[in-house]
């Protein structure tokens, strides 16, 4: 029988989502700030993101593997927590190293939190609109870009950067209370174990949509990390404009956040190789539109659209490949992604520190994209063995047997 629809469940996992990406993406828009106070380089404070980065790539399958028997509210619940006492940390951190523990700390549930809410969301609507619930989640991610993270960068810019953490803190509380009152109760799955989950990354598919990811979504984060300094060095804009470039890219990100989940849930790896694609031709534009200010601010509308659109078929990707046990690959897609954030935020600082220019991170990023594009496209060719059907995920341990959706015709 069809699961009716919860939007109000939906809207506390979105409000969390826009916790996350508040914290997530704001230390690319606080970077210069962080790195005067902090008395070091625009590119070495660039580690700040990588450091996020990191504690994502070690916290999703570690939470995720031990909370797998624990009732998914009360995961979210506590990983909410632990992402709030994350950022009360950073705000309070007295040095550098203390702030790249306490960034680390904040990032430990991400993957986790997306991993097990992705799940939690599919099982709230009917079947065939799992990758629209989905995509419901990450709006909250793409809002945070137009709203927390503009709005916590001016607060950081006129206040300092650890009242940023602060506010991002308090909506950590909120957010946890949305989900308290909000969420209904979603048992585990009784068959589901470590043993089981960890034996789904053996997938071959799986394992090449978290490749895909990594690459790809690298292509992002080598110019995203970078874009408040390429906005007052490059497109010749004052710092007071740095919140409106980041709203921009914020608008895009919803933008395609919007377009992915019906794509997504009509033909998935079109929509994955067409975004690709995409945005490795807009990382080679950037170079030279960001010459124009009136081009460069359509580039960035355009470049936050077509990168987030990767995200909605990816992560279905590997929930659909990963059968019955998807929660572990659904929360190893999200340390796919901060490993891309780590990985294309480390080359785009190798780029600039090798004097290269402000804008080197753009070809950094076309070249990662296309490698994700390659990655994709050789994962689909190997996924067009003919069979009549296939095992489709369509709720954290429920199989349903339809024809296959997810191949090029």
């Amino acid at each position: 029988m069809p699961r009716p629809p919860r939007p109000v469940a939906l809207l506390a996992l979105a409000v969390s989502a826009f916790g996350i990406g508040t914290t997530e993406f704001v230390m690319m828009g606080l970077l210069p700030n962080v790195a005067d106070d902090l008395d070091t380089s625009v590119p070495t404070a660039g580690y700040l993101v990588s450091a996020y980065a990191i504690g994502v790539v070690i916290g999703a399958p570690l939470l995720t593997a031990l909370g797998s028997r624990i009732p998914r509210k009360r995961m979210l619940l506590l990983l909410m927590a632990l992402f709030t006492v994350g950022n009360l940390a950073s705000a309070l951190a007295p040095g550098f190293g203390w702030l790249v523990a306490g960034r680390v700390l904040a990032g430990l549930p991400h993957g986790a939190f997306f991993g097990v809410g992705a799940v939690v969301a599919a099982r709230l609507v009917a079947d065939g609109r799992q990758a629209r619930a989905v995509a419901t989640m990450f709006l909250g991610l793409t809002v945070a870009n137009i709203v927390g993270v503009p709005a916590a960068t001016l607060l950081g810019q006129h206040l300092g950067w650890r009242a940023t953490f602060l506010v991002v803190a308090v909506i950590g509380l909120v957010a946890m209370a949305a989900l308290a009152r909000l969420v209904p109760y979603v048992p585990t799955d009784t068959r589901q174990s470590v043993g089981r989950e960890l034996r789904t990354l053996g997938n071959r598919q799986v394992l090449l949509g978290l490749l895909t990811a990594v690459f790809g979504f690298a292509g992002v984060f080598a110019v995203y990390s970078y874009l408040a300094s390429m906005t007052t060095e490059v497109m010749g804009f004052g710092e007071s404009s740095v919140t409106l470039v980041l709203a921009l890219f914020g608008i895009g990100m919803t933008l395609g956040a919007l377009a992915a989940g019906p794509l997504t849930d009509r033909a998935l790896r079109p929509t994955l190789y067409g975004s690709l694609g995409a945005l490795a031709v807009v990382l080679l534009a950037f170079d030279y539109t960001v010459h124009v200010q009136w081009a460069a601010l359509v580039t960035v509308v355009v470049l936050g659209a077509v990168g987030f659109m990767t995200t909605t078929p990816l992560q279905m990707l590997v929930m659909n490949k990963a059968k019955d046990a998807p929660t572990l690959a659904s929360a190893s897609n999200h340390s796919a992604f901060n490993l891309a954030n780590a990985g294309g935020a480390w080359l785009g600082g190798m780029a600039i520190t090798a004097g290269w220019g402000w804008m080197s991170p753009t070809l950094v990023g076309a070249v990662l994209a296309a490698a994700g594009l390659a990655i994709a496209v050789t994962a689909g060719l190997l996924d067009r063995a003919p069979a009549p059907s296939r095992s489709r995920v369509v709720a954290g341990g429920a199989v349903n047997r339809e024809p296959v959706r997810d191949t090029v015709a």
